[in-house]
């Protein structure tokens, strides 16, 4: 089947998605959105269940004591040109994180949970720093701040400033939202990568290079490019009626799974509204749900996840090509659950292709071809 679309590769409990209804560990998005921190869902999808008070504590005690990023980092980082790809960046420095574990090739139950924190503490550290010292900037080091979560500490680490509780409400809602989506590209990446017995590093390298590929993330990135092309609201139309005439993609719309709606957008789009009212300027905010109007009307098609994301990230002052790698941080969470739960009961992923090539070929001496 093209693309392995529906086709089932594995076995999981960690997401489901079934009747357009998205589920952690059972529990629905709607129910998590609006009573957990992204914390909370840290733990629910690793260890399959909601932390109590103590546990949610000494997980977030342990990200705090080791999210201090080696200043080796920091010193790759300022060897890349300022305009380079920030994916890669990425991609690279969780690469090279692995030289200081000394846990790295330890699949222990324990171990693994160890490495799982460290990364996830680390990844936002990094994303951050990316930004700073591309723009000749000293990357903030986390123990000079008081950050009571990672949305917190992220948007404090990128912009050098304590953010305000509504950006921060804003971040962490996100960062629940984008967590976890079943086996998508770069979760199936990371799940091939570990499934050898490699390393949880490398897993998640999978899954940032399969994430960098415009077919699976930057849609977000691409729905501000929209909105920076229209420009303003009497635009809109025109602009939809050229890309529709043309046959063309318009970015933040429709879903390979959702076919009735993506059951995130009821939560970004008044979190979008209240930003902007935030900021004092709800142009974007009117733009996109013109747009939402018009392609709905015409086109049957529903906004998805990046649309207004895109718009959230925006009133956060989030540079546009950062954009995915939030997408990133957040959805370590989940790249990590699936480690986790592939090498708790391990087999080699390797499906077979079906070959549709030519068959029963002689071969000839290189003279006579």
């Amino acid at each position: 089947m093209a693309g392995m679309t529906d086709v089932i590769a594995c076995e999981t409990s960690i997401c489901s998605i079934e009747g357009g209804i998205l589920r952690y560990q059972g529990y629905t998005i709607d129910d998590l959105t609006k009573n957990t921190t992204f914390e909370e869902v840290i733990y629910l999808l690793w260890y399959g269940r909601l932390p109590n008070r103590l546990e949610l504590k000494a997980l977030k005690e342990d990200m705090a004591e080791n999210s201090k990023l080696p200043p080796e980092i920091y010193a790759l980082l300022k060897l890349y040109a300022p305009w380079g790809n920030a994916m890669a960046k990425l991609r690279t420095c969780v690469s090279f994180l692995t030289h200081f574990d000394d846990e790295v090739m330890d699949h222990s139950f324990g171990a693994d949970h160890r490495k799982a924190i460290r990364i996830m503490a680390r990844i936002a550290a990094i994303v951050a720093a990316i930004d700073r010292i591309r723009k000749g900037l000293e990357p903030i080091e986390i123990n000079t701040i008081a950050a009571n979560s990672l949305a917190e500490t992220f948007l404090w680490l990128l912009t050098g400033e304590k953010p305000a509780p509504i950006a921060v409400k804003a971040l962490d809602t996100c960062l629940i939202l984008h967590a976890e989506h079943e086996l998508n590209a770069s979760t199936f990446a990371a799940r091939v990568t570990v499934s050898t017995m490699s390393d949880i590093y490398s897993g998640i390298v999978s899954a940032i290079g399969t994430l960098k590929g415009p077919l699976h993330g930057n849609a977000n990135e691409q729905v501000a490019v929209m909105l920076e092309d229209i420009g303003n609201i009497n635009q809109v139309e025109p602009y939809l009626d050229q890309k529709i005439k043309n046959g063309e993609l318009i970015m933040g719309f429709g879903h390979r799974v959702y076919k009735k709606g993506d059951p995130r957008v009821k939560y970004l789009r008044p979190l979008a509204k209240e930003l902007a009212e935030w900021r004092q300027d709800s142009r974007w905010y009117e733009m996109a749900l013109k747009i939402e109007t018009i392609v709905q009307d015409r086109k049957a098609l529903m906004p998805n996840v990046d649309f207004y994301s895109a718009l959230v990230y925006t009133s956060l002052g989030i540079p546009r090509d950062l954009f995915t790698l939030i997408f990133a941080i957040s959805r370590t969470s989940g790249w990590l659950a699936h480690i986790l739960e592939q090498h708790e009961n391990n087999q080699l992923l390797r499906p077979r292709a079906k070959y549709i090539g030519k068959k029963e070929v002689s071969w000839i001496a290189v003279e006579d071809r």
